[in-house]
C-alpha cells in the first residue's frame, strides 16, 4: 500500500520554501512602491499556510519512503510548485488568465523559457524577478533530482550514474552533503555571472536576473528582445560561457573543488558535448559568412550564442535565426533534442544517451561482422550493463513517440506545421523558442489557443521529468500492492 504521508510532508516543505522565495520579489516591488508587492505577499501567505498545514497534517518525517512514493513525490513536486508559482502571475497587474499564468509558471520551473508575456521591458520588476527565481529554483531542483532520485528510479538509463552519484564518497560521503555542496557551487556560479554581467554594463537588477536564468539554462529575460536588447558582444560571450557551465555535470565541480580538475576532460560526456557544440557553431558561422549574411566576427558571435542557447535548452536569442535560411533552421531543430550532460541544469535527450546508443550500435555492427566474437559497449571506459542499453533505447522510443503525439495534438488545435512540430520539440526538450514567425526567437506563445498551451505545459513537465517518471503512473500495476 502506498503511504502518502511522507509525500505530503515533503510537499509541505517545498511549498514553504517557495513561499519564502515569494517574499523576495515582494520586497523589490515594495521598495519601488509598486502595488504588486501585495500580490506576492498574499501569494506567499497562502502558499506558506498550505505548506505548513501539510507538514502538520502529515506529522511524519523522511522515513518509510518506497519506490512508488518516490515516483509520486517527483511528479507532484513539480506540478504543485507550478500551480502555486502561478499565483503571482494570475493576480499581478499583467492580468494573465489562469491558462497563461500556469503556462508561464510551468515554463519557469521546468526551465523551458517559453513565455506568454508581451511587454517585458515595462513589466513590474517583481514579476521579472519571480520568473528568474522560478527558473533558478527549477535548475537546482533538476540537478538534485538527477543525482539523488532518477538514478534510483532507473529512469531512461540514469541508473548508469547511480554508482557515480554516490561514488562521490571520495568527495562527500552522503547524498545530502552532495546536494548541499552542489547548491553552494550553483550559488557561487550565479554570483560570478551577476558580477561579470553588471561589470559589462547591465544594471544590477538585469545582471542578477540574467545570471539566475543563464546558469539555470532557463532563458527568461527582462526584455522582449531577449539578449539582443543589450547588443553587446562581451555580454553575449559571457552568457555563452555560463550557459556551458550550467550544462556540465555538477558532480564534477565538487571534484574540482577537491583538487581533481582532470575529471572534466576525462569525462567523455563533457568531450562529446563540447565537440557537438563546436561543430554546430562552426557550421552555422560558416553558413552565415559564406552566404554573405554577416561579417566573420558577427557570424562567429551570433552563431556561438544562439547555437549554445538552443543546444543547452536555455532559449535566449540575439537574432531571429528562423530568417537565416533552411540550413540553420535544420541545425537548430536538430540541436533542440540534444541537450547537455546528465546531472546538469539542461534538458533534452542528454549527451550520455547518444553515447550509449552509439556504443551499443557499434558493438552490434561488430557482432554482425564477427558473429562468434564477444563485444561489449563501453561508456567512460566502463562496460554498459544490458539493462542500461535497453532503458536508453526505450527512452528514445518514448521520446520520439511523445514528440510525435504532441506535434499531432498541436496540429489539431489549428497550428501550422512548423509551429506545431517546433513547438512540440521545444516543449518536450524544454528549449523555449520554436521556429517560425509565431513562436520563433522573435515571437511568443501568447496567441496560441488555450488548449495548445495546456498541451505544451504537459509536454514541458513530461520532458523535464524524463518521460518514464510520469508515464509509469499510467500503468495499472503501479497502483497495485
Amino acid at each position: 500500500m502506498i503511504e502518502f504521508r511522507p509525500v505530503v510532508f515533503i510537499l509541505g516543505i517545498l511549498l514553504s520554501i517557495l513561499a519564502v522565495a515569494m517574499i523576495i520579489p515582494a520586497v523589490v516591488d515594495a521598495m519601488i512602491g509598486h502595488p504588486d508587492w501585495q500580490v506576492f505577499t498574499a501569494a506567499a501567505g497562502t502558499t506558506l499556510f498550505i505548506g505548513v498545514s501539510m507538514i502538520l497534517t502529515a506529522r511524519t518525517g523522511w522515513v518509510g519512503f518506497s519506490l512508488r512514493e518516490a515516483f509520486i513525490l517527483t511528479n507532484l513536486a513539480w506540478l504543485v510548485i507550478a500551480i502555486f508559482g502561478s499565483l503571482p502571475f494570475a493576480y499581478s497587474e499583467l492580468g494573465l488568465t489562469i491558462t497563461d499564468a500556469f503556462f508561464e509558471s510551468m515554463s519557469g520551473i521546468t526551465t523551458t523559457g517559453a513565455t506568454v508575456i508581451v511587454g517585458l521591458d515595462n513589466a513590474p520588476p517583481g514579476i521579472l524577478l519571480w520568473r528568474a527565481i522560478l527558473q533558478w529554483l527549477g535548475g537546482i531542483g533538476i540537478i538534485v533530482m538527477a543525482i539523488s532520485i532518477l538514478p534510483i528510479l532507473q529512469v531512461g538509463g540514469m541508473q548508469l550514474f547511480r554508482v557515480e552519484a554516490f561514488d562521490t564518497d571520495k568527495v562527500l560521503p552522503r547524498a545530502a552533503q552532495i546536494a548541499g555542496g552542489i547548491a553552494i557551487v550553483y550559488l557561487v556560479l550565479t554570483m560570478m555571472a551577476a558580477i561579470i554581467l553588471w561589470a559589462l554594463g547591465m544594471t544590477g537588477f538585469e545582471a542578477v536576473a540574467h545570471a539566475m536564468t543563464s546558469i539555470a539554462t532557463g532563458g527568461f529575460s527582462t526584455s522582449d528582445n531577449s539578449l539582443a536588447h543589450f547588443n553587446s558582444a562581451a555580454i553575449d560571450y559571457s552568457i555563452s560561457l555560463f550557459m556551458v557551465l550550467g550544462s556540465l555535470p555538477f558532480v564534477l565541480y565538487l571534484r574540482l573543488v577537491r583538487g581533481k580538475p582532470g575529471f572534466f576532460m576525462r569525462d567523455s560526456q563533457v568531450r562529446w558535448m563540447l565537440m557537438i557544440m563546436a561543430a554546430g557553431i562552426l557550421a552555422v558561422a560558416a553558413w552565415l559568412y559564406f552566404s554573405d549574411r554577416l561579417q566573420a566576427a558577427d557570424s562567429l558571435r551570433y552563431a556561438t550564442f544562439n547555437v549554445i542557447s538552443i543546444m543547452t535548452g536555455t532559449g535566449y536569442a540575439t537574432a531571429n535565426f528562423s530568417a537565416w535560411g533552411g540550413f540553420v533552421m535544420a541545425v537548430m531543430f536538430t540541436l533542440m533534442f540534444v541537450g547537455g550532460c546528465a546531472g546538469s541544469t539542461t534538458c533534452g535527450i542528454k549527451i550520455f544517451r547518444f553515447q550509449v546508443l552509439a556504443a551499443t550500435a557499434l558493438a552490434q555492427m561488430k557482432r554482425l561482422l564477427q558473429p562468434h566474437g564477444v563485444f561489449f559497449p563501453y561508456y567512460n571506459k566502463r562496460p554498459i550493463p544490458e539493462s542500461v542499453s535497453a532503458s536508453v533505447m526505450a527512452f528514445f522510443f518514448l521520446f520520439i513517440g511523445s514528440f510525435g503525439t504532441l506535434a499531432m495534438g498541436l496540429g489539431m488545435f489549428g497550428l501550422d506545421f512548423v509551429t506545431a512540430v517546433s513547438g512540440a520539440a521545444s516543449a518536450i526538450a524544454n528549449v523555449g523558442p520554436g521556429l517560425g514567425d509565431i513562436i520563433g526567437p522573435s515571437g511568443t506563445y501568447t496567441t496560441l489557443p488555450d488548449g495548445a498551451k495546456w498541451l505544451l505545459s504537459a509536454g514541458m513537465l513530461l520532458g523535464r521529468l524524463e518521460l518514464f517518471t510520469i508515464l509509469v503512473l499510467f500503468m495499472p500495476m503501479f497502483w497495485r500492492g
